[in-house]
């Protein structure tokens, strides 16, 4: 855990000033919920714009009934949101999710108002190699990665411009051999042949998987790409124009002030840096130059670029530090849920905020959770075994763990030798040295060699119970397998396909009802 973040869960107070209130306080809903209700967004055109997403990606009725309930003045938003990962991403985009959603229940009922749990996709990042990868367990829990080829742009133009071509169904086909066939494989794989199409925008292909997933349950997707959606925060843009460089140097200061309470910065803007990005075939970053800005090569005046960006919004895009303002200018939100990076960088925003009179709302973190069977699960606490002693790729939490099953005579018997040979050893290397002092070095190095034989006889020991207990071993290696692969946590690693394999559409059902959200735990969950 980052100490940020856990400050933030055992120690609140210490970071209070970086942040708009702490979520676990009803009474910062309250206010968060006041606050936002003093600056309304456009919240007809909003639902409006949002429906005609969810008409073209064919959403469930159960999202497009909340994404209508958007347009409610009395309305509030929980918004999280990610890039869009292949297939889905790994599982901690799930958990995201699930977060919102759990806390919009929960703050429907403390603020007696509608609350709507929103996704917002990403869709105009531009970093391939962050989504163009999907990994899953096979059969022995062994990872497969698919990796779809780099179109042309990758990596220069926003993902949302890149669209999936025939060879996406071989994919989808490489996914399913890697997968353990089950009852639910057939459900997976046509949803997932349904969502990502030849044709199909990779960022519109992941909204539809995820809306396909969480729809039902009422998860409003949002694409972030939708040019219906920029002329509602033109205002955000132009003003960012206008005041070239502020952004940057007031999430500077704050992360001084972090680093100054002992927290690194999560952003180091750069001095010339602006928070918007132009779009025109690519995605070129605008930085300042004297009194001038610089598109790419292009060089214009701070005013003439905040002009078109009022008259053409289509064509800009905020970055990491300017994507929140524009998504609390869009939606009612009173509450992000958030990563630990995205946690660190809100720390930095809360000045930004102030400069574009938009409210700055809580941050809940994330959930975080391990999904393991229940074969797993036993094994974890028959033998008392700690999560976090499966991820070294070594062997030295199983030999602790063969050794701690040797019968108790044996490993008495050789610490009880162990401890006779080093007190008889103690009084000859005391009595040498009135015959001989020159021999005394000599014995301390005996009594290291015979120490070194008995720690290598109960290391062979050892070894013959690992031979000799190959059930156990196997079982290590099984949850070894499931929560680390890799030697990385599971939610950051393996796709939310492989579990959706396992358990079906019932697997967001389960963690809707019962995955605990609270901040500072990590959680192991046998579904």
């Amino acid at each position: 855990m980052r100490p940020l973040a856990g400050a933030y869960a055992f120690d609140y107070p210490s970071i209070a000033a970086f942040y708009a209130g702490d979520p676990r306080s009803p009474d910062a809903w309250r206010h968060a919920y006041s606050q936002r209700q003093q600056r309304q967004p456009e919240r007809a055109e909003l639902a409006r714009r949002l429906g005609d997403q969810q008409v073209r990606r064919a959403a469930p009725p159960a999202a497009r009934e909340s994404a209508a309930r958007l347009a409610d003045a009395r309305s509030a938003a929980i918004v999280t949101g990610q890039q869009a990962g292949l297939f889905g991403g790994p599982l901690f985009t799930l958990l995201k999710a699930v977060t919102a959603m759990q806390l919009a229940r929960r703050a429907e009922a403390t603020l007696e108002a509608p609350v709507v749990p929103v996704f917002w996709v990403d869709a105009e990042d531009h970093d391939w190699n962050e989504i163009a990868s999907c990994t899953v367990l096979d059969a022995e829990l062994q990872p497969r990665v698919i990796t779809l080829p780099s179109p042309t742009g990758a990596g220069d133009v926003p993902i949302a411009s890149l669209a999936l071509d025939d060879r996406i169904g071989e994919h989808i086909s490489a996914l399913e051999a890697s997968l353990a066939r089950t009852d639910f494989t057939d459900w997976l794989i046509a949803g997932l042949r349904a969502a990502y199409a030849p044709g199909t925008g990779t960022a519109d292909a992941f909204a539809r998987w995820l809306e396909a997933l969480l729809g039902p349950h009422g998860l409003v997707v949002c694409d972030s790409s939708d040019p219906a959606l920029k002329p509602l925060v033109t205002g955000v843009f132009s003003r960012e124009l206008s005041s070239p460089g502020q952004t940057a140097a007031l999430a500077s200061d704050a992360g001084a002030r972090l680093a100054a309470s002992g927290h690194e910065p999560q952003v180091v803007p750069q001095a010339d840096a602006v928070a918007v990005l132009h779009l025109d075939g690519s995605r070129r970053p605008i930085r300042r130059q004297g009194d001038d800005l610089l598109v790419g090569e292009r060089s214009c005046a701070p005013q003439q670029l905040a002009e078109e960006a009022r008259t053409d919004p289509q064509r800009f895009s905020p970055n990491v530090l300017l994507r929140p303002i524009v998504q609390d200018t869009l939606f009612p939100t009173v509450c992000y849920v958030a990563g630990p990076s995205e946690l660190a960088y809100f720390g930095q925003l809360r000045p930004v905020y102030e400069h574009f009179d938009v409210p700055m709302p809580l941050v809940h973190p994330r959930a975080s959770a391990t999904l393991v069977d229940s074969a797993t699960l036993r094994f974890l606490a028959r033998y008392d075994v700690a999560l976090e002693d499966l991820q070294p790729q070594d062997e030295a939490a199983l030999n602790r763990l063969l050794a701690a099953q040797l019968p108790p005579v044996v490993d008495a018997t050789i610490r009880e030798a162990a401890d006779a040979i080093q007190q008889a050893m103690a009084r000859v290397i005391d009595i040498i040295p009135t015959v001989e002092p020159t021999l005394a070095g000599a014995a301390r190095t005996t009594l290291g060699k015979v120490e070194h034989e008995v720690r290598t006889l109960q290391g062979k020991v050892i070894q013959a119970a690992k031979k000799r207990d190959e059930t156990l071993r196997r079982q290590f290696r099984r949850a070894q397998a499931q929560t680390f692969p890799l030697g990385k946590p599971q939610e950051r690693v393996v796709s939310v396909d492989f579990f959706l394999n396992l358990y079906g559409p019932a697997l967001v059902t389960r963690l809707l009802d019962e995955l605990p959200i609270e901040a500072g735990q990590h959680w192991v969950v046998s579904v």
